[in-house]
């Protein structure tokens, strides 16, 4: 007989031979007993079984010979004919191990980290540890409530905290958690809902709710219900691109999140008296609050975010000539640095400056011209000559050299309103937030009838965005139409 290999069609795709050779029984006597042993070879391999009796030996090798001459191939690892292999049950499927949320909530966090600025990446942790509790099986206990947010937030939603990139051709390693969020990090994966769950529109729901409420229960702003929303529905789509959902659930979800007011509270707006008040009342708080006086002129007189003040330096700030009164200079904008916690920063990044970025909803090397009014260059020339520049060109870094912190500019801010204005007013909404002060400023520009696109320019966003934003903080309109209304009235009889 001929030897030959074959491959059938088969699930295992096991190698088979037609070389069969089956030999005679062997009698085997032992001291304790006797046994019948069958021998036969499938290609190169040779086989053997025993049995208690001369009949159940006869009747195993019967089986083989009539597959054998049926021309039906063996199995070369078992011996067995292929009808007999295929014939036995399969074993069953090895468990597929359950994808949890907070498994791929981190992922996600991880994928985002290297592709998003610092601020954003704080964003998208805030987002996911608000609202991974809504997607747990069990509320936590007493002991893990206290640190939970810690544990999410600061840990395991925080990639550069977790782990550690060892650099070029080495991998990242995951670094122990600290000791007291050991124990609430292991209840959390235990406890831990599926991600499939998340196709059933109570859970998904439920999540939502979740992001609707503040940590103390009260409704959430708008707008930070808004920006929640898009990264957990931005952590959905990847799991939909993972396989781990058919189809993202919020989009068949009826559930209305609160109506943004992108509108800017006139109340907030101040007016140039209250705001040299508060520039004059920065200069009197200390060496901190003078450095930041210049800081703060720029948002009020050039309208500029304060990322982007951060980021001016000796090649974007122009100023005339000194001793040119009443003369104009120009900010050239080129770069963002909005204050980020250090701990949103990358991992292998030294010293303790955040990437500068480009402009917003501009690209890479973009630049907006910003002008700057006298009295701005008035201020900025001060400051120049009382601080200078830092050694890298920046016009405003911190006091230790590093990044300007966003709580430094905050706290200083409160003691100048706190300073400035009257209790009434400190207590209110007025100018509550630096940022405030750039709403002055555009809203200013458009009172003293300085065109809309022009406005939109210098701000850096749309003449659609300028009208939404700022129509309730233009004046004029309203004394306008008050006066029509009264010469209305003049001419009808008995007035």
């Amino acid at each position: 007989m001929t030897t030959a290999l074959a491959m059938p069609d088969d699930p295992d795709d096991r190698p088979t031979s037609f070389e069969v050779r089956i030999w005679k029984i062997n009698e085997i006597k032992r001291q304790t007993k006797t046994t019948y042993q069958i021998r036969w070879r499938v290609g190169p391999k040779t086989h053997s079984d025993s049995f208690a009796t001369w009949g159940l030996a006869d009747s195993r090798r019967s089986d083989l010979v009539a597959a054998s001459r049926r021309g039906e191939a063996f199995d070369v690892e078992d011996g067995v004919p292929v009808s007999e292999l295929r014939a036995r049950p399969k074993p069953p499927p090895a468990p597929v191990a359950v994808r949890t949320w907070l498994e791929h909530a981190r992922d996600f966090a991880d994928l985002q980290w290297w592709r998003v600025a610092p601020k954003s990446r704080a964003s998208i942790a805030d987002a996911l540890a608000t609202v991974t509790p809504a997607l747990l099986t069990a509320d936590p206990p007493d002991v893990h409530a206290d640190v939970l947010r810690e544990a999410l937030y600061g840990w395991m939603f925080r990639t550069a905290t977790r782990t550690s990139d060892g650099g070029a051709h080495r991998p990242r390693v995951e670094r122990e958690p600290p000791a007291h969020l050991a124990d609430v990090l292991a209840w959390l994966a235990e406890h831990s809902r599926p991600v499939v769950d998340l196709a059933e529109p109570g859970v998904a729901r439920a999540a939502l709710d979740r992001i609707a409420r503040k940590l103390d229960g009260r409704p959430a702003a708008a707008t930070t219900v808004a920006r929640k929303r898009a990264v957990f529905f931005g952590a959905l789509d990847y799991a939909v691109e993972r396989r781990d959902l058919a189809a993202n659930p919020l989009t068949a979800l009826k559930w209305k999140p609160p109506k943004t007011v992108e509108t800017v509270d006139r109340r907030v707006v101040c007016n140039h008296r209250q705001a040299r008040a508060l520039l004059d009342a920065a200069g009197r708080l200390g060496d901190t609050s003078r450095r930041l006086v210049a800081f703060f002129a720029v948002a009020y007189y050039a309208g500029c975010r304060p990322g982007e003040i951060a980021g001016l330096d000796r090649d974007t700030v122009e100023l005339p000539a000194d001793g040119a009164p009443d003369q104009w200079g120009v900010l050239r904008l080129a770069t963002s640095r909005p204050a980020t916690a250090s701990g949103w920063l990358d991992d292998r990044k030294t010293g303790n400056l955040a990437p500068a970025r480009q402009l917003k909803h501009r690209g890479v090397g973009d630049t907006r011209p910003v002008p700057a009014c006298p009295p701005l260059v008035v201020i900025l020339r001060q400051h120049i000559a009382d601080f200078g520049f830092a050694p890298d060109g920046r016009l405003f870094p911190g006091v230790r050299g590093g990044d300007l912190s966003d709580s430094v500019v905050g706290r200083t801010w409160a003691a100048t309103r706190a300073s400035a204005l009257t209790p009434a007013q400190a207590a209110g909404p007025l100018a509550r937030r630096v940022y405030d002060l750039r709403h002055a400023c555009l809203s200013g520009w458009l009172n003293a009838g300085v065109p809309p696109q022009q406005v939109a320019e210098w701000a850096g966003h749309s003449v659609a965005v300028l009208h939404r934003v700022y129509a309730k903080c233009v004046d004029g309109d309203d004394v306008t139409a008050r006066r029509r209304i009264e010469a209305m009235l003049a001419l009808e009889p008995g007035t």
